[in-house]
């Protein structure tokens, strides 16, 4: 249902999401009248529309105002706008506080996602980079006993990927434990020219022959061993999502009893691969040309699920923001936030888009 408001409409729509998100206690006319130069008779026959169209409701009868689902998603694809000062702010305060973690992403996800629960007051959700999205940066060839070595990846988020190998038996004339650690080291050069920069996925198309005569007899193990790699990526399921910010949550009106708490907590503890879909919508989409549509929405814009709107009924009283970052054009993971449909939603969207925009700038920076 399309409903078309008037300025007023709109004026005392706004006026009551924001003072009911402050307060959090159901809104009356006189509490906006003392605010705004309206008199109580006008703002309770605007609200008693707003409430006739479905944007407001009473949970008690002799109680004012509170926002339904659907008078949020008015708030929020209409009546406000996310501050870009605020954006840069935020983008200028992760660079400030995470700049000493930059050289290992894992530990700026950690920390940002802290930062971004103490700043919103919610739980904070950030994915770590999807392995079949991420590049090799650097490889390395581990001799650990007789004929066996570690075979160690570096991935572009320096992650890392390791496997032990054995070596083809070597000639009698050629055992010498100095010539194998001089071959591998060879080995290593040549692959660390030939794999940095490629994904998993072209790791699987990469032709073998181009190793040369001098390393044909470590072409089999090799292959082997990075395909193995490669369907241990496909086959994994999704990263677990670092969570921050059940402390914060918690402290929320709607949240102080624990049985309102417990859906919640065993979603964010137990259940996260519901979640996963939610937060991460464009991966769904990547592979197909079809979804093109659904993979360009991803990128550009944050999704806002407001309370009936999430599929699940655990977070069916809440609101999730969430919004993808890159590497390069590619979206490889997602930053959410995720609190009680009562938060203050041009804040929090801030917060998303500048988080995700840091993580983007920070693997988009060369070695």
């Amino acid at each position: 249902m399309t409903v078309q408001l008037t300025k007023r409409q709109q004026q005392i729509l706004r006026a009551t999401v924001n003072h009911y998100i402050v307060t959090a206690e159901p809104v009356g006319s006189k509490a906006l009248a003392q605010r705004h130069s309206l008199s109580p008779a006008t703002i309770r026959n605007v609200m008693g529309m707003l409430e006739k169209v479905g944007l407001l409701y009473q949970p008690h009868i002799s109680a004012g105002r509170v926002p339904s689902d659907s008078g949020y998603r008015i708030y929020v694809d209409k009546l406000i706008t996310p501050s870009e000062t605020l954006r840069q702010e935020v983008e200028q305060l992760l660079e400030d506080r995470l700049q000493p973690a930059r050289r290992n992403f894992e530990t700026i996800l950690r920390h940002a996602a802290q930062v971004l629960s103490h700043l919103s007051g919610c739980v904070a959700l950030i994915t770590r980079p999807q392995t079949q999205t991420t590049t090799v940066r650097h490889l390395q060839l581990v001799p650990v006993e007789n004929q066996r070595v570690m075979l160690i990846m570096v991935m572009d988020t320096y992650e890392t990927e390791s496997v032990l190998m054995e070596l083809p038996q070597a000639p009698e004339d050629n055992s010498d434990p100095d010539l194998v650690s001089q071959d591998l080291q060879l080995l290593a050069n040549f692959l660390n020219h030939q794999l940095p920069g490629r994904s998993l996925h072209e790791l699987a198309a990469l032709d073998w022959q181009e190793l040369g005569r001098e390393f044909q007899s470590y072409t089999h193990v090799l292959q082997t061993l990075l395909s193995d790699l490669i369907q241990r990526a496909h086959a994994a399921s999704p990263n677990p999502i670092l969570v921050g910010g059940f402390a914060e949550v918690l402290r929320q009106p709607e949240f102080s009893e624990l049985q309102q708490a417990h859906p919640l907590i065993h979603l964010l503890e137990e259940k996260q691969d519901q979640l996963w879909p939610l937060i991460c919508e464009w991966s769904q989409h990547r592979s197909g040309a079809a979804d093109a549509a659904h993979a360009d929405f991803a990128h550009d814009k944050i999704s806002v699920r407001i309370g009936s709107e999430n599929p699940l009924t655990s977070i069916q009283s809440c609101t999730l923001v969430s919004k993808t970052y890159q590497k390069g054009k590619t979206p490889v993971g997602s930053v959410g936030i995720l609190g009680p449909t009562r938060m203050a939603y041009d804040k929090v969207m801030t917060l998303v888009e500048a988080t995700a925009n840091y993580l983007s700038h920070c693997l988009s920076q060369p070695a």
